[in-house]
């Protein structure tokens, strides 16, 4: 088979669980990467054969999304030109984690593919939202990158269709410990901002990663790391607890390893509070932001009994044999492409 993985890269989740991936597609053929978006800090070993800037997402140093800055960067030109040169039709398989220009080409030219990820979860209505839902939010996660078939991932498996999340293999295999110090993940916020959150709480030891930093430096109680996967790794495994934003892969390993876990969704980004309404109700802190009573809910929060440990150990292979199996086994077809209207 030849196949086309597709891949957003408007953070490190996508990108990290691309390449835990990677080994377990190349058992079914030859693989293809298209990598879109420019916000990813991690270090890849991934076949790269197609990469655009995509539409990337921009932050503001206080927690928010950076709007004005994401239409400055939005080329409509360059994208439609992306999406007719995008060679689809040259592949058995193509499978799309949320990546727009591969979804829009599959639908331009008749092509088949499956939304294989965390977003495809939200075509199900049993997935959990926050209690006042967004129209627009809804829309986005229901129409940026229509595919033919889903198979999601979540915390949990809400649906028939929705699997465990894609946990690093470091993780899987980790021993986790308490070494006395608390991860700080929150890529929306800038260095000054969090120096100014976390310096007022003397008595406990925060490894912060920030995009910003360049080599490890410690600060009074915090020590500031780059983003870098076994840095980052280590710290997860060894720590107390982990404030991180609303993301997917960062909490879901936090709750394979049982850690404590702060949630704190990026203001404006809707799929992250969906992801924090679920992780409520799981049992993790989730703030709608970091203000004048976050020391109070830190104190509770530190006090309180770990986050339930979750077993994700079986998630790659149970989501990857649906994937390659049954209805979803779209190499099967190809003859039925014309069936398909799939962006209107």
């Amino acid at each position: 088979m030849k196949i086309l993985y597709a891949v957003q890269a408007t953070g490190n989740g996508h990108i990290s669980r691309a390449m835990e991936l990677y080994p377990y597609l190349k058992e079914y053929g030859t693989v293809d990467m298209f990598l879109s978006g420019a916000n990813c800090s991690l270090e890849m070993e991934l076949p790269i054969k197609f990469r655009s800037k995509g539409l990337s997402l921009h932050y503001t140093c206080n927690g928010g999304m950076d709007f004005l800055q994401m239409l400055k960067n939005f080329q409509p030109l360059r994208l439609r030109q992306e999406i007719r040169d995008l060679p689809v039709e040259d592949y058995d398989l193509i499978i799309n984690d949320f990546e727009y220009i591969t979804a829009a080409a599959c639908a331009k030219k008749k092509i088949p593919s499956v939304n294989y990820g965390h977003q495809a979860s939200f075509f199900s209505s049993l997935t959990p939202r926050p209690e006042k839902k967004n129209s627009t939010g809804e829309w986005i996660l229901k129409n940026y990158a229509k595919a033919s078939r889903y198979v999601g991932l979540h915390f949990h498996p809400y649906d028939d269709f929705i699997f465990t999340p894609v946990i690093k293999k470091e993780i899987l295999e980790a021993e986790p410990t308490d070494k006395k110090h608390i991860t700080v993940y929150l890529p929306s916020w800038c260095e000054p901002q969090l120096k100014k959150v976390f310096r007022e709480f003397t008595d406990y030891k925060f490894q912060i990663f920030s995009w910003q930093t360049k080599e490890p430096v410690t600060d009074r109680n915090m020590t500031f790391l780059p983003v870098d996967k076994k840095l980052f790794n280590k710290s997860l495994i060894h720590c107390t607890g982990i404030i991180t934003g609303g993301g997917f892969e960062t909490p879901a390993e936090a709750l394979h390893l049982g850690k404590k876990i702060i949630s704190i969704p990026i203001r404006g980004q809707y799929e992250q509070q969906c992801n924090a309404a679920a992780l409520q109700q799981l049992g993790c802190l989730c703030l709608k932001a970091i203000d004048d009573n976050f020391s109070d809910h830190f104190y509770e929060w530190i006090n309180n009994p770990s986050t339930p440990k979750k077993d994700y150990s079986q998630s790659i292979p149970n989501s990857l044999n649906h994937l390659f199996s049954g209805k979803t086994q779209l190499v099967q077809e190809l003859a039925l492409s014309t069936e398909y209207d799939l962006l209107t």
